[in-house]
C-alpha cells in the first residue's frame, strides 16, 4: 500500500509545473494533498481526477487552503472535518473509510509570533485534536493521518540553527507531538524507516532552509507493516516536496 501526500502551494499552479504526470508513475494507492487554494468546481480539466482514482475535496468557499484525497478503490464513507467547528475555515481534513483502515488528509492552522491571538488559536486546536487522536484509538482499525503539519519535531528535521521561539519549531509544539506519539502510541511513520538528518520537505525562504513538516502519523498497529519512506526532491512541484510511505499492509483483494 503505498500512500503520498503533498502540500501544493495551490493544486493549479502545482498541475502546470508537472505534478499529475509525476504522479501517473507513483502506482500510488492514496494520494493526500493540501492546500489545493482553489475550490472543486474550478477544477475543470481532466488532469485533475487522475484515470483509476476517485477523487474527493474540502475545500475552502474563499479559495484557501483545501484539501483532496484520491484513493483507487470506491471508499465506505467519506468523512469531511473534525467536528472543530471554530476552525473549519483554518484547518482542513478528510478521510476515507473502508473496512478497517482510514485514510485522512490533514492540512494543520500555522502560527505566527506576530498574532498571539493565532499562537493561542493553534494551541487551541492542538488540544481538540489531541483529544480526537485520544478518542479514536477505541476504534478497531487502523488510522492515517498524511498531510502539512507545520511542525518541525526534531534538530534533525530542520536545516538552518533554530530556536524555541520559532513558529514551527516552538517547544509548546514539539511537546505536542511528543505526546501524541509518547503517550497516545501514534508514529512518525518516515522516521520509522529514515533517520538521515538531511531529509526535508518544505523550502520557505531558500534552498538552505528546509524543513520537514509533511509527514505521515500513523496509529500504533500500523508500526509493522511500515516498510519504506522517501521525499522526492528530484523536481519542485511547491515549496513542499511529496512524501511516498509504503506500507506492507494486509488489503484484501475485493477491497484493493
Amino acid at each position: 500500500m503505498r500512500i503520498i501526500n503533498f502540500s501544493a502551494d495551490g493544486i493549479k499552479t502545482a498541475a502546470e509545473k508537472g505534478f499529475f504526470e509525476w504522479l501517473a508513475n507513483q502506482d500510488a494507492d492514496f494520494v493526500c494533498i493540501q492546500d489545493l487554494r482553489c475550490e472543486e468546481y474550478d477544477l475543470v480539466d481532466d488532469i485533475f481526477f487522475p484515470q483509476g482514482y476517485f477523487a474527493y475535496f474540502f475545500d475552502n468557499p474563499d479559495g484557501l487552503n483545501g484539501v483532496a484525497i484520491y484513493t483507487r478503490k470506491l471508499p465506505k464513507a467519506i468523512m469531511t472535518g473534525l467536528g472543530f467547528t471554530d476552525f473549519d475555515i483554518e484547518a482542513r481534513f478528510i478521510q476515507a473509510d473502508f473496512d478497517d483502515i482510514s485514510i485522512g488528509s490533514i492540512l494543520v492552522p500555522p502560527s505566527s509570533l506576530d498574532d498571539v491571538a493565532s499562537m493561542e488559536r493553534k494551541a487551541q486546536f492542538f488540544d481538540l485534536l489531541y483529544g480526537h487522536l485520544d478518542k479514536i484509538r477505541n476504534k478497531r482499525r487502523e488510522f492515517v493521518f498524511a498531510g502539512n503539519w507545520h511542525i518541525a519535531h526534531q534538530l534533525g528535521d530542520i536545516q538552518k540553527d533554530t530556536h524555541d521561539d520559532d513558529p514551527g519549531f516552538l517547544l509548546e509544539e514539539r511537546r505536542w507531538l511528543d505526546d501524541v506519539q509518547h503517550q497516545l502510541g501514534y508514529i512518525d511513520a518516515f522516521r520509522q524507516v529514515n533517520h538521515d538528518t538531511d531529509e526535508f520537505s518544505w523550502w520557505p525562504k531558500s534552498e538552505d532552509d528546509g524543513w520537514r513538516v509533511d509527514f505521515q502519523l500513523v496509529s500504533e498497529g500500523m508500526e509493522k507493516y511500515i516498510e519504506y519512506g522517501s521525499i522526492y526532491k528530484t523536481k519542485r512541484f511547491s515549496s513542499h516536496a511529496p512524501v511516498i510511505m509504503d506500507f506492507d499492509y494486509p488489503l484484501g483483494d475485493d477491497e484493493f
